[in-house]
């Protein structure tokens, strides 16, 4: 399920974002890395609804730090960009 949207979708078309056990937030694009993961549609919109219920900070269970929202952003538009 997408944590900004809430829809039902195939793993293989979202994208997992990862809090990894040192605690680093990252785009997991192998969906393999270890760590807490949650799914995200490849959306700007899905982030931005993510962020501004606090879904994804409170799935990964951390608080998310400014630099690191901006460089998902960045992430998921290359996604964009490719899809």
């Amino acid at each position: 399920m997408c944590v900004g949207c809430q829809e039902m979708k195939a793993k293989r078309d979202m994208i997992r974002i990862v809090r990894t056990p040192e605690g680093e937030i990252l785009i997991d694009p192998t969906g393999k890395r270890s760590g807490r993961g949650v799914y995200i549609c490849p959306r700007q919109d899905c982030l931005a609804q993510a962020l501004k219920r606090k879904a994804l900070a409170k799935a990964l269970n951390t608080v998310i730090p400014a630099e690191i929202i901006d460089s998902l952003r960045q992430g998921l538009t290359g996604y964009e960009e490719r899809a």
